[in-house]
């Protein structure tokens, strides 16, 4: 497996939008979100020039995605701030340059018999590809990542090591059980 990272003007125009088509693929073909979508792509209002993407690939000659993370700073606007500040409950929403947020993070190959979008998260490329998500992150000296996601992930990272607790109780979006989910860089897993 490959792991790449970088911003929209670092990364190859054909290789963001692969990133945008699998996203549609996950997002909102397997896990049927409602997101404002055009021509197979997804993109969003987060999806600015200083927006970090990593993403893994297969090493097999074809190069296909297997996976795909979006970090940005939380002193910009972002996903949990502008669009989900419930998930914090009474909590202060985070604005600052050390805490970041992980979204649009998925890791579903879809060439694997039995690849579904729940089972990412224990997949070995959604631990892989966090583990990379949290050393770049560390790099540019983030304490936290803060996430929006679905209830049961928060045992499956602290399953494959990850420091990760939530940050208020869930709320029901949509009709499916969601919470912020804060996961720590610093000294973030256990190898």
């Amino acid at each position: 497996m490959e792991i790449f990272a970088g911003t929209s003007d670092v990364l190859a125009p054909e290789l963001m939008s692969g990133l945008a088509r699998y996203r549609h693929r996950v997002f909102v073909e397997k896990l049927g979100w409602d997101l404002a979508c055009q021509g197979g792509l997804e993109y969003d209002q987060f999806d600015r020039p200083d927006t970090l993407y990593m993403g893994a690939r297969r090493d097999d000659g074809d190069g296909g995605l297997v996976g795909t993370a979006r970090l940005l700073p939380t002193h910009r606007p972002y996903l949990l701030g502008e669009v989900f500040p419930q998930l914090m409950g009474s909590s202060p929403l985070p604005e600052a340059a050390d805490v970041w947020e992980l979204s649009r993070f998925a890791a579903v190959d879809f060439q694997a018999t039995g690849a579904g979008p729940m089972r990412q998260f224990s997949s070995p490329v959604a631990v892989t590809l966090l583990r990379e998500v949290i050393a770049l992150a560390a790099s540019e000296g983030v304490q936290r990542l803060i996430t929006v996601s679905p209830l049961g992930v928060e045992r499956l990272l602290r399953r494959a090591g990850f420091l990760a607790h939530r940050a208020a109780p869930p709320v029901l979006v949509d009709g499916h059980p969601v919470f912020a989910c804060w996961i720590e860089v610093q000294g973030a897993c256990s190898d």
